[in-house]
């Protein structure tokens, strides 16, 4: 079953359970729903440096394509050599 098949039907069966099972559930996953984070400023620092860099063109970047293909190439040369 796809993600979206599953998100679909927890969807549904949540619109129609009872409201003692819709606060389980929500007991089950509150701390992640719950949860915000904030940067830390150095951790700010890096991203706007990152940003800089790659709006400048100092650093590289590449699509979601290229960066599967360079970590296969990765992993199977990790592979060939273990």
């Amino acid at each position: 079953m796809t993600i979206a098949a599953v998100k679909e039907k927890l969807h549904e069966y949540i619109d129609h359970a009872d409201d003692k099972k819709v606060k389980a559930i929500f007991t089950l996953v509150e701390n992640d729903i719950e949860q915000d984070y904030e940067f830390t400023d150095g951790e700010m620092a890096e991203l706007d440096r990152r940003w800089d860099d790659y709006l400048s063109g100092k650093s590289k970047s590449y699509t979601l394509e290229g960066a599967k293909e360079k970590l296969n190439k990765y992993i199977a040369n990790k592979q060939k050599n273990a």
